[in-house]
């Protein structure tokens, strides 16, 4: 069954590259990024995880927590990390869950039954500190991901949760934003005492809050 936005994010137990978790509790209440991949030793998935170890600075600075996993073994992830860091040039610096019974992958609904019916998709699950899917992605396996655009979500996850804004259109960090519509004036002068722009009755655009 498809996890959807909203919906509890499934613990489990697993082994990693960096020993056995129960995955609530090396979450505890961070956020959290858990990708799949489809398999070890694959060209696409040794760039994406180099990238994701080179980003991990920018994860940590935004209190995420990120989290890989493959279909295949703990002992082939120790494997294949020489090859990332070769291809790269950054070493593996955050685990990967081996999965060769597949819970994890379909407790997630990552395998890809139309390919087959081991390899995961390229499935993205971004996780608030409450365990609910704040966002989900899938990806074919041919086509690498954007994790630039992943830590842009994230901030965007983590600014709207806090304030009564939602992003625009390409928002970056830094931009104006707009004031959620069921926010009524009154309220939005209170929130917003800096005022803000109204394109629309139901577009007002605001400066970022810090």
């Amino acid at each position: 069954m498809a996890i959807r936005l909203g919906d509890v994010a499934p613990d489990f137990s697993a082994d990693t590259t960096e020993g056995p978790i129960d995955f609530y509790d090396w979450k505890g209440d961070s956020w959290a990024v858990l990708f799949s991949h489809p398999k070890d030793f694959t060209p696409v998935c040794t760039t994406e995880l180099g990238r994701v170890a080179a980003l991990k600075p920018e994860f940590d600075k935004r209190g995420v927590k990120v989290i890989g996993l493959s279909v295949d073994g703990v002992s082939d992830h120790e494997g294949w990390s020489q090859d990332i860091e070769d291809v790269t040039g950054s070493a593996l610096n955050f685990p990967l869950i081996g999965d060769p019974d597949k819970k994890v992958a379909d407790l997630y609904d990552m395998i890809h039954p139309a390919a087959s019916d081991t390899a995961t998709v390229r499935s993205v699950f971004v996780i608030g500190p409450d365990n609910t899917i704040k966002l989900s992605l899938t990806y074919p396996a041919s086509t690498g991901r954007n994790f630039d655009e992943i830590l842009r979500v994230v901030d965007s996850l983590q600014l709207t949760a806090e304030h009564k804004v939602a992003t625009p259109v390409d928002w970056q960090q830094g931009d104006d934003v707009i004031i959620v519509p069921a926010l009524s004036d009154d309220e939005a002068k209170e929130r917003f005492p800096q005022g803000w722009e109204a394109k629309k009755p139901y577009l007002r655009v605001t400066k970022q809050p810090s």
